[in-house]
């Protein structure tokens, strides 16, 4: 009997920068997923910041899957580390935001003019009537849906650095290649 170590098929084929910009790819559509679904089946429209938020998991998406193309490719390793890079580089400055946002909820600090504080500037008292029939103001700085003391913005968080955390040791994986 030889002595040699069971290798599973899955862990020959995919490398680490395929597995992380796939594991990346999947948070990201899963959360994004879940942001429709706050939004178009339980109703909670999204402020501005929370619009903002999004654009890292629309970019994170496609970049997820060309870099595990591109991996499955076997292209060049610098090819695949700065995809992974930038993969970390969103997902950190979504965690950022989401952090900012997360302060603005909690009263920390003010934050952007369009969607905290008071309503203002609604025009005449005729415009104002149609203005409410058709615009629904949603406030950066209230939350609409907390569980175990977190909104929608502090998970945000959580998720965007486990991203980035993800995305980095694939780049640590990478570079360490033979």
């Amino acid at each position: 009997m030889s002595n040699m170590t069971a290798v599973s098929p899955i862990s020959r084929r995919t490398s680490p920068a395929m597995a992380a910009a796939l594991a990346v790819g999947a948070i990201a559509a899963v959360t994004l997923t879940g942001a429709w679904y706050f939004q178009l089946v339980l109703g909670l429209q999204p402020c501005p910041l929370c619009l903002e938020q999004r654009y890292a998991y629309y970019l994170a998406v496609p970049l997820a899957a060309v870099i595990a193309l591109a991996a499955g490719l076997h292209a060049p390793r610098p090819v695949l580390i700065g995809g992974l890079v930038l993969l970390a580089l969103a997902a950190l400055a979504n965690a950022v935001l989401g952090g900012y946002h997360a302060g603005v909820e909690w009263k920390f600090w003010a934050g952007p003019s369009d969607c905290t504080g008071p309503v203002g500037n609604l025009g005449s008292a005729g415009s104002l009537l149609e203005r409410l029939d058709t615009v629904k103001v949603v406030m950066c700085d209230e939350v609409q849906w907390k569980f175990l003391g977190l909104s929608l913005a502090g998970y945000n968080v959580l998720i965007s650095l486990l991203m980035a955390a993800i995305a980095i040791w694939g780049v640590a994986k990478t570079a360490r290649q033979n």
